[in-house]
């Protein structure tokens, strides 16, 4: 299960978007002017690439209300760029010298002079500032006040089968402010956001698992069913729990002591502290401390039924049990967003950048590539940046519809884990043997087929692709340097000569057949609430996961924080036992499981339907010897978090 950012946006998950330099913050860049009106810094990216003139429907009306966030590029942008990359790379002298977060913004933050300004030109023209934060002046006011300060025309235009506001044309800030606008974004009304009453639902309907289960991977064989690739296969596993998982990622004796984790989601389970409390108990985990979990929540909550909030419970759940089940040491503080828009999202994120509530930032939502607009962009980047040069880490689902294109039509990546400035997480399918011995991973990508009536074959075997981890090649954002010599070719110049950035970094466990068990307090048939557990998956699984094992190689590294993490990944790339080199054949023929769910996903009542998942089948993106994009370097080995040990 991965929270999508943009259901409305794009159906489950964000559309072509401008060419971006990858660590530019400073996006406002002279443009022409009328020789008769002041100059103006264009603020690029902030019309959408689908505000065509073919699109357009004509003018806004002037009356219509607009509520939009003006970003500040602060004192110095690319200052900030250029220290957030020499303190993330361990062949810089400036490596791990990072700064506090008061220093961080003295440094690079925006000044009061600066903040002033931006606040008089947007009165001026007859905006009214509603709030101003570190990181931007929000306003609201009419369209013809938002057209003076802006520069631009704001039209209505056709996209797919709605009708959106957008700007006509580029908008601009007053030269004058001499780049203290980093971007604007509201302008356009087209729906950003992140997926999962003003108050919060109660929880989802129950889903639970039909048995058989495989307690660990092979245990069981579904030996009365069909074979598959010419042999019995084993039942799915009931979900694999944290002394499985640590076994297989090398996690030693280390268990993230003194170590801060955050998780980022929208909306907050009204349950998760009873909820991760009993889950530890029934399942082998360290029981959670007094003071171990917090959480940090906004004071008001909105757009609950479009986020469809009671849906990003089960997320939360899942991550916090994960990170623990890691990492049992680790501190856990889940900030929740308002809602599942970006601007939420981000006053998350900066709500732990500026409060330096962690070193490790685990992010299970995302989006398409094709619905991040450049305004967006430059946004997250800043505050990933910010985090950066405070030794932060950030870790992003890579997403869990392969190449995209059965779910959008088109072959893409998923932002925010695009971002050179993020590490992103792909997925595996991971078998786990007896004595919690690690045996192999492929991709994570399944192809289902289900029995037949007569119960002797499967049908269209192996039948049709379902989920896989998200991955390939970005269309926007170059490729940073430090992918460079690891990346192939061939993967890095497929959407551009010059090289693009290529998703993931790492993986980890993903594949729900191979899942992670989860104990939720959900609403059963008859009305109650109460706590059950269930397997899943997805690579809002393998996020967490790998924030766990980067606390505990923190732990190695006696407690220094590791930062941007990239910069190191890719330096450990190719030495031994560091990782496992995942790819989609390891055992030399045909993997897969045999399910049994219930078709009303709680009980047997309305009967059961059968099917075999077949393994390492990721739409068109393949795991391969070398680094691949679906699962990057590959997942944490043995001698990982032992690497970070200091000699």
């Amino acid at each position: 299960m991965r929270s999508n950012r943009a259901k409305v946006r794009a159906g489950v998950s964000m559309a072509a978007t401008l060419p971006m330099i990858a660590g530019a913050l400073a996006l406002g860049i002279p443009t022409a002017h009328a020789a008769d009106g002041p100059a103006r810094d264009a603020l690029k990216g902030t019309r959408p690439m689908w505000a065509t003139a073919k699109a357009d429907k004509g003018a806004t009306s002037n009356d219509a209300q607009v509520k939009a966030r003006v970003y500040l590029a602060g004192r110095d942008a690319a200052g900030l760029s250029a220290y957030a990359k020499a303190v993330s790379d361990p062949n810089s002298p400036l490596y791990g010298k990072f700064l506090s977060a008061k220093k961080a913004q003295a440094r690079f933050g925006a000044t009061k002079a600066q903040v002033a300004a931006v606040k008089s030109w947007l009165r001026s023209a007859g905006l009214t500032v509603t709030e101003v934060t570190s990181h931007y002046v929000t306003v609201s006011g009419d369209v013809a006040a938002a057209e003076k300060a802006f520069g631009t025309q704001l039209h209505n235009f056709a996209k797919g089968s709605k009708t959106y506001r957008a700007p006509a044309k580029t908008a601009s800030a007053p030269a004058g402010l001499k780049g203290a606008v980093l971007t604007v974004t509201g302008l356009d009304n087209a729906p950003h956001k992140a997926h999962h009453k003003d108050q919060l639902p109660p929880p989802d309907a129950v889903f639970r698992n039909s048995g058989p289960f495989s307690s660990y991977y092979g245990s069981k064989t579904a030996s009365t069913l069909p074979d598959a690739y010419g042999q019995k296969v084993p039942y799915a596993i009931k979900g694999y729990t944290g002394k499985q998982l640590r076994a297989a990622y090398g996690a030693g004796t280390y268990t993230g002591k003194n170590v801060r984790i955050a998780i980022t989601d929208a909306y907050a389970s009204p349950t998760i502290a009873f909820d991760a409390g009993k889950y530890a108990t029934k399942n082998g985990d360290a029981a959670w401390k007094t003071g171990q979990l917090h959480q940090a929540l906004p004071k008001n909550y909105t757009k609950t039924e479009e986020c469809g909030a009671a849906g990003w419970y089960g997320e939360e759940t899942l991550d916090v049990e994960a990170v623990h089940a890691v990492a049992p040491a680790a501190d856990v503080t889940y900030v929740g967003a308002a809602s599942c828009y970006d601007d939420d999202l981000l006053d998350s994120l900066s709500k732990i950048v500026d409060g330096h509530l962690a070193d490790i930032v685990s992010n299970s939502w995302g989006d398409i590539e094709a619905n991040q607009t450049p305004d967006l962009l430059a946004a997250y980047d800043q505050v990933f940046q910010l985090g950066a040069v405070q030794g932060i880490g950030f870790y992003f689902s890579s997403g869990d519809n392969g190449d995209e294109v059965a779910n959008t039509g088109v072959k893409q990546v998923d932002t925010p884990a695009n971002s050179s400035w993020v590490t992103a997480v792909g997925g595996t399918s991971l078998a786990v043997g007896k004595g919690d011995k690690y045996q192999w991973e492929t991709g994570w990508g399944t192809e289902k087929a289900t029995l037949s009536a007569d119960g002797k074959s499967w049908t269209n075997f192996p039948g049709a692709y379902t989920s896989g981890a998200g991955g390939g090649t970005s269309k926007t954002v170059p490729q940073p340097y430090y992918q460079k010599n690891v990346v192939p070719k061939a993967l890095a110049t497929a959407n551009n000569a010059a090289g693009n950035r290529v998703v993931p970094d790492i993986a980890a466990i993903a594949d729900p057949n191979t899942g992670f068990l989860v104990g939720q307090t959900q609403t059963f048939p008859d009305g109650t609430e109460q706590y059950s557990e269930y397997r899943i998956g997805g690579t809002s699984l393998a996020a967490p996961v790998i924030a766990a094992v980067q606390a505990l190689a923190q732990e190695a590294r006696g407690g220094k924080a590791l930062g941007f993490a990239n910069p190191a990944i890719y330096a450990k790339y190719g030495k031994t036992g560091v990782f496992h080199d995942v790819t989609d054949n390891p055992t030399g023929s045909g993997l897969a499981v045999a399910r049994i769910d219930f078709l009303n996903g709680f009980d047997a009542a309305d009967g059961l339907a059968t099917s075999v998942r077949s393994l390492g089948k990721d739409s068109s993106l393949s795991a391969v010897k070398g680094y691949d994009d679906v699962t990057g370097v590959g997942s944490p080995a043995n001698g990982y978090v032992q690497s970070y040990r200091r000699h």
